[in-house]
């Protein structure tokens, strides 16, 4: 089984995927690791990692299709289209968000760049365009639950 976890940072895309990994005894892969090893991309002037879309899907598209038992994670696979068998887009509440990223000590500019793209759901929207009948939208909440819940979904 494939799957993908995408949402805004710091709605717990990593830690839903590692716990999840662990019980579907899956890998777990996170998309800017997987781009730097692959040698995707470049980093702008603010130090962030620009990631080309059609490059990282096909490059991703062949490792699922290869090795298969993956969960690859991030915020940017919403944009492309994955093999996957289930997407699951993670949501928060953005005051919770807000909440999140501040206690990371994220920029003020990026705390409001992610609590606005998770207010107008963007994610979302994509995954719904990109996964239609594979998508799962859930949101997040405590770990224990939250993989619970998933489990139920995928089996």
């Amino acid at each position: 089984m494939n799957i993908a976890i995408s949402g805004t940072p710091g709605v717990g895309k990593t830690t839903i995927a590692k716990l999840l990994g662990k019980k579907l005894n899956l890998k777990v892969i996170n998309e800017k690791d997987f781009a730097l090893k692959k040698g995707i991309g470049s980093f702008n002037e603010m130090d962030e990692l620009e990631i080309p879309i059609d490059e990282f899907e096909k490059t991703a598209n062949a490792l699922l299709l290869k090795e298969g038992n993956i969960i690859f994670e991030g915020h940017l696979l919403c944009e492309m289209k994955l093999k996957v068998d289930k997407f699951i887009v993670l949501t928060l509440d953005p005051e919770k968000l807000q909440l999140r990223l501040e206690l990371r000590n994220y920029p003020e500019e990026k705390i409001m760049d992610n609590t606005f793209c998770e207010g107008i759901e963007y994610c979302k929207k994509h995954a719904k365009k990109n996964y239609k009948t594979k998508l799962i939208v859930i949101e997040s909440k405590e770990q224990n639950e939250l993989i619970n819940e998933l489990l139920d979904l995928l089996n």
